[in-house]
């Protein structure tokens, strides 16, 4: 029986014909029956892909086979399940496109970018070398988080600073704003769900003297793969296809709490309303109040 699976993976390598890797990862992907999305730009690859697994085995092997794409971290993780063709059922389609940016910061012109990666950014540490540094440095290191605050609303890193942003495009500004100034003489560590957007988050920390940043490499994903729920991450992780969110294991901590009752939940919902695009932390008996809640705030 097939196994449905999803890729999330990315690279930071600079890429001189991005419209032609588009079309070939298009293809490859769309030959394997693939679905998810693919962002590329010059500065490099993004993706998350959802299939069978062998398919999916296929897509990797051939993807490696490109010199620049050869040390690209993929990490695995379960699907929901395949339609009777055999799609994935936690995307709609396939959509593989160009961009200014492979993560949306609203930034180009700061990143830079060569073959080994982005320049200036954080130290990476494992998820063994941020317990390590956590144990040398007590309540010191600063866990700060790259990711939208929504997602921090159901599983954060204890203790951890959240900014108060909708979007990525969002941090630029926070950082500029002098908010976050106190913690420059701190090691601050960065992290977001797969090690993409904190690692270019470390570069424009450090752009703004930030003395002693960090990203955790790989990571969420890759730390849960390691401590699960016994470690310093609390709750549930976001994730942005039809699961909604994923465990690390059979006691993960609740965390949310449903923006109509109140009630401890890790579940989120679109804004019923079409015309909005919003989401919000609700359990399933308030649905409905998730647009009033955006409209509140």
């Amino acid at each position: 029986m097939p196994l449905a699976k999803i890729l999330l993976y990315y690279v930071f390598t600079p890429l001189a014909d991005p419209e032609a890797i588009r079309l070939w990862q298009r293809d490859l992907a769309d030959s394997l029956g693939l679905r998810g999305r693919i962002l590329i730009s010059n500065d490099g690859l993004n993706g998350t892909l959802g299939g069978d697994m062998q398919a999916l085995k296929r897509y990797v092997r051939r993807t490696k086979d490109y010199a620049p794409f050869k040390g690209i971290d993929f990490k695995w993780s379960e699907g929901t399940g395949l339609d009777a063709s055999g799609l994935s059922l936690d995307f709609p389609k396939l959509s593989v496109k160009v961009r200014d940016e492979v993560v949306s910061f609203g930034a180009p012109g700061e990143l830079r970018v060569d073959a080994t990666g982005v320049v200036g950014g954080g130290e990476k540490l494992t998820p063994e070398a941020l317990h390590a540094l956590v144990a040398e440095r007590g309540d010191d290191v600063v866990f700060f988080d790259g990711r939208n605050a929504l997602e921090a609303e159901i599983g954060r890193f204890r203790d951890a600073v959240v900014p108060d942003v909708e979007t990525t495009r969002d941090f630029v500004a926070e950082l500029d704003s002098g908010r976050y100034d106190d913690l420059k003489g701190r090691p601050v560590v960065t992290y977001c769900t797969g090690g993409i957007r904190c690692e270019v988050l470390s570069s424009l920390m450090r752009e703004r003297g930030f003395g002693e940043v960090y990203q955790l490499d790989g990571g969420i994903v890759r730390y849960g793969e390691r401590f699960g729920d016994d470690g310093l991450w609390e709750g549930s992780l976001y994730v942005f296809d039809g699961r909604g969110s994923v465990d690390f294991s059979d006691h993960a901590a609740v965390i949310g709490a449903c923006a109509g009752c109140g009630a401890p939940t890790k579940r989120t919902a679109n804004c019923p309303d079409a015309s909005c695009r919003t989401q919000a932390v609700v359990c399933a008996s308030c649905d409905a109040v998730a647009c009033e809640v955006h409209a509140a705030a």
